[in-house]
């Protein structure tokens, strides 16, 4: 294990606290006008799934845990949970549905994820920043309509749900950042 400033610690990064493993879910740090700045974590224990929120000044000292992190390519999702291969070895994984979490209206047939591994349990999932979808139904365009103005609800083909420009119309490929599932540009391909 070795120890890293509170500051440095991301979603998906896992940390030491009392001999337990906690997984980050969100880390935000805040920088208030008048006094230390502070980095705020919620973590979910990984032995018990207990969700628990801490926060340190942004320069103490954390137990970062040891974990293999590895690309993984997702092969399908059943009863048992959400399979994945490792692309040199040929290893599958079963990964539980609570680690997959959100993430999981995202994954798409042979996406390369980084699963970290702890003494061979997958304990976090890192999907790839930006994703392409096609828009399943939105209402249509509007002529003279231009991008700078408010956007509108569509439903993409895996079900999601997310805001587009008004130009955007149903068969339209778009590119979706996975942190929050919002539109970012239309597909170039």
């Amino acid at each position: 294990m070795t120890k890293v400033a509170a500051s440095s610690l991301r979603k998906g990064a896992v940390v030491d606290m009392d001999g337990k493993l906690y997984v980050v879910l969100t880390a935000e740090n805040i920088h208030p006008g008048k006094g230390t700045p502070v980095t705020q974590l919620n973590m979910r224990r990984i032995s018990d799934g207990v969700k628990v929120s801490e926060r340190w000044r942004t320069t103490e000292q954390v137990e970062r845990a040891f974990v293999d992190d590895r690309n993984y390519n997702f092969l399908y999702q059943d009863g048992e949970g959400f399979h994945f291969m490792q692309p040199e070895t040929y290893d599958q994984v079963v990964v539980s549905e609570d680690v997959v979490g959100d993430n999981a209206s995202w994954l798409q047939d042979g996406m390369t994820v980084q699963l970290s591994t702890h003494e061979g349990v997958p304990i976090a999932m890192e999907l790839p920043r930006l994703v392409t979808f096609e828009i399943a139904e939105t209402e249509p365009a509007v002529k003279n309509q231009t991008a700078s103005s408010s956007y509108k609800p569509a439903i993409l083909t895996n079900g999601a749900r997310i805001l587009v420009p008004p130009y955007i119309a149903a068969g339209t490929r778009v590119v979706i950042l996975t942190e929050d599932g919002s539109y970012q540009e239309r597909a170039k391909d």
